[in-house]
């Protein structure tokens, strides 16, 4: 298991210079990060194969133990406020953890409770369950990863080390190569770098293909504070080219991004609605429903 495994390279790291260590470990950090690189194909596969399941119904759920766990949870908290996924569709499970996700590392042995926690779910074939394990042996998150697919969910796995059960088992497996550690065994580092830069290339190329971003603006983002209520309106007057009066007129008459850009392409609020309805909830069919598109302005 390369994670687990001792470099020599970084033996006697406790007594080098201060600043030695930190290039030692930002170097780690760089090298975790190229190894995404080299998954593209791997993390384009699973996402359109979470598209399928995800484009009408279905729930989109992050489960771990520890390190990966907490990120796996940190990906699926972002997905709500930052691109508007329903709560109801979206569920993470760590490994011993409530709700502060302040874990109890030795609950990611346990087989059952991982178990059981698929079961709990319900999991079906229009769920997605993105495992994340940086060992991809992890008893607590493999056990849920089997009941899930026996299921019939989507399974996507997220691990550091080849031929590991999880990838082996997984439909859409993601090997993150990050290797020996600096410090050795300590897979926060270069495997949880490498995960975390994964999860947000999967979740938000997800996103995209969901129909929740437009151009590059994140026309599902919830206003819910000042500076997001701000970004909903320079996100409408940047799409719509238009002044911010108008723009926050549209947002409070029309109560989203989405069916604000429409009113202020169609006029009213009912045919604004149509328009988004008939267009499946995708804003660029909705706005652009000339085959070739169109400019929004003309």
């Amino acid at each position: 298991m390369t994670t687990e495994d001792t470099s020599e390279r970084f033996r006697n790291l406790d007594i080098w210079p201060d600043t030695d260590i930190l290039d030692a470990l930002l170097e780690g950090q760089f090298a975790a990060v190229g190894v995404v690189a080299a998954t593209r194909n791997a993390l384009n596969a699973a996402v359109s194969q979470a598209y399928e399941r995800l484009q009408f119904t279905g729930r989109l759920v992050y489960v771990g133990a520890g390190s990966s766990g907490r990120l796996a949870a940190l990906d699926a908290l972002e997905v709500a406020p930052t691109f508007g996924w329903p709560r109801e569709r979206l569920a993470y499970r760590v490994a011993g953890a409530a709700f502060d996700l302040t874990a109890d590392e030795g609950a990611e042995d346990d087989v059952q409770a991982g178990a059981e926690a698929a079961q709990a779910l319900s999991l079906s074939m229009s769920d997605v369950a993105v495992c994340v394990s940086a060992s991809g042996s992890t008893p607590y998150t493999l056990a849920f990863q089997r009941v899930a697919r026996g299921r019939g969910a989507l399974t996507v796995a997220l691990a550091n080390n080849a031929a590991s059960p999880m990838l082996l088992e997984a439909h859409a497996p993601v090997l993150l190569a990050s290797g020996p550690e600096v410090i050795a065994g300590s897979t926060r580092l270069g495997a949880g770098t490498a995960q975390k830069a994964a999860l947000n290339l999967f979740s938000t190329l997800l996103m995209v293909r969901l129909g929740r971003v437009y151009h590059n603006q994140m026309t599902e983002v919830e206003p819910s504070n000042v500076k997001l209520r701000g970004r909903a309106e320079r996100i409408v007057a940047q799409a719509a080219a238009c002044d911010l009066k108008t723009a926050q007129a549209a947002l409070a008459e029309a109560g989203s991004i989405k069916l604000a850009l429409c009113l202020l392409r169609y006029g009213t609020l009912e045919e604004a609605r149509r328009r988004l309805e008939a267009a499946g909830g995708s804003l660029r069919t909705a706005l652009h429903p000339e085959p070739e598109g169109v400019p929004f302005t003309e």
